[in-house]
């Protein structure tokens, strides 16, 4: 099969598409196809045909999750999931599997415990914030102050703050593209800097998600040098309405925290790379990216098991055809994108002198709904043509979008140093229900959205590394945080 002829492969193809209903082109991938596109579009509608009836992706992300499971950067588990990735691509036959170090933070998160001690005494779900120092050993109590967003916490008074716990209530809204997460999530990142600017002994805040369940959701927080670093800690959403609720009946309500978590200084974790190794133009890129590590509450399936395995099926696929397209089609797994999209800043440091070699980019990091638009950030005098190139992907369910496009968190550095880039943007809608809590498990993906999504980047994938058109230069892009 490796010496089939380019003419022979696009004949197959379009046996394989049109089977026996050439003179009635259907609407969908499955059954098929449009007889007047292109041989790639051909090439990647029968990839999406493959993807959508393989149960790879799924495997794939069990295999993880069960194997693996929860893989906090620095970590004993950091490394054996890279282990695993190792041995898993390689099993799969690409071209090329490595590694690459990155020096990343280690963290133990310890145990958190908090509750109401007066008016009424309740006990509170919550977790450490990631990166977040411990309280004094027998813990802390003292008073909270209420908050609705950052932004009312930053424009407060000392006076109001100092020697109490700052309680910031702001609540995540629920959207398809998860808009919701981005306007909340600086007072995870940013509020323990402020509070502790003004005085406060500590900050628990309201979790950053949309789900009903007595279960808090962690996520990276940072401290700034020359302020006191203090505790920093989420609580579940019905424990924060447990203190709305009181805060009715008495505005004096003391919270007793204790927590035990503690940096552990630098680890070396690792980027892992796989490649399919281009026809024609190897040297060229188009890259896949997700991220290998997870926070440690849940098994890290959705956040980003779903990802991964996204992406190496979609590589997977284009591995196995008969014949290679023109460029190299590389899977990078980032390290540490959880405390701060490390993996990705080390390999555009670390890749400087092949960027102007990457064709285009695209990162999986949104859980495992279906991909319902496809974004991208290329040279807007050939945007019209990229999106006529893509048309194919419309018959998987993917509308064709604006031209806006970050590419997803290890990425969004990439526009800035001239790398076009592309969001295949998938249903959020649930994904802020798990993402980062102990609900984060394998029984939250369905397999078939799953599979939906591996065709949308193989097709995404194939398409860039056949492509003739002229990506650059690009919109540059700020780099998501």
């Amino acid at each position: 099969m490796k010496n089939y002829h380019r003419a022979t492969l696009v004949g197959a193809v379009f046996v394989a598409i049109v089977g026996c209903q050439a003179t009635s082109p259907s609407k969908t991938v499955g059954d098929n196809l449009i007889i007047n596109q292109s041989d790639d579009a051909q090439i990647s509608l029968l990839l999406a045909k493959q993807a959508l009836s393989s149960s790879l992706s799924y495997d794939i992300v069990e295999s993880l999750t069960v194997e693996v499971g929860p893989r906090l950067t620095g970590t004993d588990k950091d490394i054996i999931a890279v282990d695993w990735a190792m041995e898993k691509l390689w099993l799969l036959g690409f071209d090329r599997v490595y590694k690459e170090s990155v020096q990343v933070p280690a963290w133990s998160r310890g145990t958190a415990r908090a509750s109401i001690v007066s008016p009424y005494e309740q006990p509170l779900v919550i977790t450490a914030l990631g990166g977040s120092v411990a309280t004094p050993i027998n813990g802390l109590k003292a008073s909270i102050v209420r908050f609705d967003s950052l932004e009312e916490l930053t424009n407060a008074s000392p006076g109001r703050i100092e020697g109490k716990i700052v309680f910031i209530d702001h609540k995540t809204e629920r959207h398809i593209t998860g808009k919701g997460y981005g306007e909340a999530v600086g007072g995870r990142s940013r509020g323990a800097i402020v509070a502790a600017q003004k005085g406060a002994v500590a900050i628990v805040i309201r979790s950053i998600g949309t789900d009903h369940d007595r279960m808090a959701h962690t996520g990276m927080m940072r401290y700034e040098e020359g302020t006191p670093k203090i505790p920093a800690a989420a609580m579940s959403n019905p424990d924060a309405d447990l203190i709305n609720a009181m805060l009715k009946r008495d505005p004096n309500i003391t919270l007793s925290l204790n927590m035990t978590s503690e940096n552990l200084g630098i680890a070396t974790s690792y980027n892992v790379i796989a490649e399919v190794t281009g026809s024609s133009k190897p040297d060229e890129i188009v890259l896949l990216g997700a991220h290998l590590d997870s926070w440690d509450e849940g098994t890290g399936a959705i956040d980003d098991g779903a990802g991964v395995a996204i992406v190496t099926t979609a590589a997977k696929l284009i591995q196995d055809l008969p014949q290679k397209p023109a460029r190299t089609i590389r899977v990078v797994l980032y390290a540490a994108e959880e405390v701060g999209m490390v993996g990705g800043k080390a390999y555009a440091a670390q890749h400087a002198d092949e960027l102007d070699k990457h064709y285009i980019a695209a990162e999986s990091d949104f859980g495992a709904g279906p991909v319902y638009k496809i974004d991208f950030n290329v040279n807007p005098a050939t945007f019209e043509q990229v999106k006529q190139q893509h048309s194919a992907i419309t018959l998987n369910g993917v509308e064709l979008g604006n031209n806006q496009a970050s590419g997803g968190p290890d990425v969004s550095m990439l526009p800035a140093l001239g790398v076009p880039v592309a969001s295949l943007n998938q249903d959020g809608t649930d994904y802020f229900d798990y993402h980062h809590t102990p609900n984060d498990t394998l029984d939250k993906i369905d397999p078939k959205k799953l599979a939906q999504s591996a065709a949308a980047y193989a097709q995404f994938a194939y398409m860039m590394a056949q492509s003739e058109i002229t990506l650059r230069p690009v919109t540059q892009k700020k780099q998501q945080h």
